[in-house]
């Protein structure tokens, strides 16, 4: 068939495209006003009676004394190959065994991993690394320097940086999101995935177009199914309000800081949904890279690529990955679980949903996780 009838074929239906994309960007910017006021409020009122903390974040001179905790590795920076930033990370255990590189999520840092590089440093290479845009890490200023083929481009200079063909891959959070992405385009630099608490971007918020629209040049928009997961379960989406408001410019970061960080505190220390047990020391841990001049801003950054892509076509996972998920994670769903699994090759997913956890299964229950990561790994031990 002639390219210029093809094209014509298409057009309605690329038309209905565009407009989809217009739409769901309008209705994002929409909802992110709706939580600007939100946060704004309790914000306002973290400052009105907590007076001496103060409007802004105290900037804190000096790292914790757990941040230089001997035990947990060695300090190092890489120089990444394709983009020349120098990552921050922390490396153990190195002729050990295979790589097992340690991907965080938000709002953290390399120390999330404390628990984990402890426990593999005997049989593998342990390495957690502060992504891009995380003090010490380089961080860029530009959004534009946050688009997920460029996250995607970091981790695999990581891997070859440090000397390796292929790896472990442990992920949370947006760690867990860009790992998922990286075992679709680089999967031969994957050998196993440990994911926890952090969907595929396709499976979150994807959108599927009929394949027959596509071949007739339809213009009819429910050819187009809309969010594969997120707007399915409008409760998911009410979880996921702060990605909303990480659309907006300077304002997030303005009131992630305000009252000395106590939004961010909050998400950390709260007795229901917060770190169990999570001491002093560690807090600042979290807090210390962030209290630094402008250093919110690239951590915001990933969310403000977040839609960058959309819709996104579902794609078929077929690592063979373990999923951890909390039975009482506040942020994502259940449901979640079951779409990750409906995208895999059969044989290739082994999930497993914590009792009586949270979010932030890596901090707050690290006993289960490992037995469960050792079990998964043990035929690459011998």
């Amino acid at each position: 068939m002639p390219e210029f009838v093809v094209t014509t074929l298409l057009a309605p239906s690329r038309l209905s495209l565009k407009l989809l994309r217009a739409l769901v960007m309008s209705l994002v910017y929409l909802a992110a006003l709706v939580a600007a006021f939100v946060y704004s409020c309790i914000a306002l009122t973290n400052v009105l009676c907590h007076p001496r903390r103060g409007c802004c974040g105290r900037q804190r001179l000096s790292a914790p004394e757990c941040l230089r905790d001997p035990t947990l590795g060695e300090h190092c920076f890489l120089t990444l190959r394709s983009s020349g930033l120098r990552l921050h990370y922390i490396s153990a255990g190195r002729g050990n065994g295979p790589l097992m590189l340690f991907l965080h999520g938000f709002p953290e840092n390399w120390f999330s991993w404390r628990y984990q590089l402890r426990e593999f440093q005997s049989h593998f290479h342990v390495v957690a690394v502060d992504m891009r845009g995380y003090s010490p890490s380089d961080a860029p200023k530009e959004v534009d320097c946050y688009t997920v083929d460029l996250l995607l481009t970091d981790i695999k200079d990581i891997i070859l940086g440090l000397g390796y063909s292929k790896c472990v891959l442990v992920s949370h959070d947006w760690g867990a999101v860009l790992a998922w992405e990286f075992s679709i385009y680089f999967p031969s630099l994957v050998d196993r995935m440990v994911v926890v608490s952090g969907p595929p971007m396709s499976v979150f918020q994807g959108t599927q177009i009929n394949d027959s629209a596509l071949r007739d040049g339809i213009n009819r928009f429910e050819h187009f199914q809309i969010g594969e997961y997120s707007t399915r379960h409008v409760g998911q989406l009410f979880r996921s309000n702060y990605m909303f408001l990480f659309q907006l410019p300077w304002l997030p970061e303005k009131l992630l800081s305000l009252s000395d960080f106590q939004i961010l505190k909050y998400i950390f220390t709260d007795r229901k949904n917060g770190i169990p047990r999570l001491t002093p020391g560690e807090l600042e841990a979290f807090l210390y890279h962030f209290s630094q001049p402008g250093c919110l801003t690239g951590p915001i950054n990933y969310y403000r690529n977040l839609f960058r892509n959309f819709p996104l076509e579902p794609k078929e996972l077929s690592t063979p990955t373990l999923l951890l998920w909390g039975e009482k994670d506040n942020t994502l769903q259940q449901g979640l679980v079951e779409a990750i699994g409906s995208h895999f090759v059969p044989g290739r997913l082994e999930s497993h949903i914590l009792p009586g956890s949270g979010h932030w299964i890596p901090q707050s229950h690290p006993q289960e996780m490992h037995q469960y990561m050792w079990a998964f790994l043990q035929d690459l031990l011998g």
